[in-house]
């Protein structure tokens, strides 16, 4: 059987196989950050499906932090029992599930935090830094005193605190995407002259010190993971050279695994989920940053971006590519993929990448593949 199937461990985390679920917005969560039973039933279903890991959707540490609508939170100790209801339902499936930690920083809504949006500096607002909502972002944001910084490292230590509390096998550091964690490693935001600005040691110095603070918390023998940008693919954003330098910065301060991805959500088209991957050729669009983490760094490495296939997976970790194979939007359309596959059914991913399944989350309903649920309606 394909070593995709492998029983491996992280930081003695058992997992089935190596799939994982990559961190998806589904927009059902409750107003207050909470799972609700609809949530939950999805990752029933996850779990059920076939993925060894299911790494929740971002989970912001604190009300400021909120980028979206009915987005989960963990920014206080009254939604731990709620928590504990998802990740009971996912263990009873026998799959483990990991909670991303997150604060949205210049990319928080203003309109569901009441805030001005924290940011590492003050950045000038461009004419490309436009949602894919549509949403144009109207403020430059609130530069980040010392102050601020020590207490976001103090929400994600204790946001880290309360997600193994609930039950979550593990917590992955959200350092990607353009988020606050992102903002301060990218020179297209951060503009700081003091020791979290500058040289990229200072960059990273945030995402050091929350995985520092977390590990206390936590204890040695709790998975940490980060997610982080190959590159931004902005005008001085964060190029892979320095990412490749934060990762081993990671790997000697003791991360578990890392998950490679890349892109801001005000990238364009190399935005982290692109459209059109309908040929092989589009397919694992990170693979080759991947294969210059793998050299540098010997680390547990997850990839993900626009993998479609199970023979282009399979390559991948035949290769020593990548160690775990992530996907989000494919199963979404098909939670149940990775178990056809192990079955022998190894037909392509019926996704087909046209990046609609936020609409029905952005209206209100959560998540789920609008190209499929139009193709039934036509077929009626």
């Amino acid at each position: 059987m394909s070593e995709l199937f492998d029983a491996t461990e992280i930081n003695g985390m058992a997992l089935s196989n190596r799939f994982v679920r990559s961190a998806t917005w589904e927009g059902m969560a409750t107003e207050d950050g909470a799972p609700t039973a609809q949530l939950i039933d999805l990752m029933e279903k996850l779990a059920g499906g076939g993925v060894g890991l299911i790494i929740s959707s971002a989970t912001y540490v604190r009300p400021d932090g909120q980028s979206h609508r009915k987005m989960l939170g963990i920014y206080k100790d009254e939604l731990i029992d709620k928590h504990k209801r998802m990740t009971e339902a996912v263990h009873k499936q026998d799959t483990k599930i990991v909670m991303q930690i997150h604060h949205g920083g210049f990319f928080a809504n203003s309109k569901l935090t009441g805030q001005i949006p924290l940011a590492p500096s003050e950045v000038e607002d461009s004419v490309n830094w436009k949602l894919p909502t549509g949403r144009k972002m109207s403020t430059v944001g609130k530069e980040m005193s010392l102050e601020i910084i020590q207490d976001i490292i103090e929400a994600f230590t204790s946001a880290a605190k309360r997600a193994k509390e609930s039950g979550f096998d593990g917590i992955q550091i959200f350092a990607g995407h353009g988020y606050l964690l992102s903002q301060f490693l990218s020179p297209a935001f951060n503009k700081r002259t003091d020791a979290y600005g500058g040289s990229l040691e200072n960059r990273a110095r945030i995402v050091m010190e929350v995985m520092e603070k977390v590990r206390i918390e936590v204890g040695r023998d709790y998975p940490i993971l980060v997610k982080i940008n190959s590159e931004d693919f902005l005008n001085e954003g964060l190029t892979l050279d320095e990412s490749l330098g934060v990762c081993a910065m990671l790997y000697e301060g003791g991360v578990d695994a890392i998950e490679l991805s890349g892109g801001t959500w005000v990238s364009g088209d190399l935005r982290p989920s692109r459209k059109q991957i309908n040929s092989p050729d589009k397919e694992a669009y990170f693979k080759e940053a991947a294969r210059a983490l793998k050299e540098k760094v010997n680390i547990p490495l997850i990839l993900v971006g626009g993998i479609r296939s199970f023979q282009i997976a399979d390559l991948l970790i035949e290769e020593g590519v990548a160690d775990y194979i992530s996907m989000c939007r494919p199963l979404i359309r098909e939670p149940g993929l990775i178990k056809q596959w192990k079955a022998g059914n190894l037909t392509k991913a019926a996704c087909i990448s046209c990046n609609k399944c936020p609409e029905p989350g952005h209206a209100g309903e959560g998540i789920y593949c609008l190209a499929e649920r139009r193709l039934k309606e036509k077929t009626k």
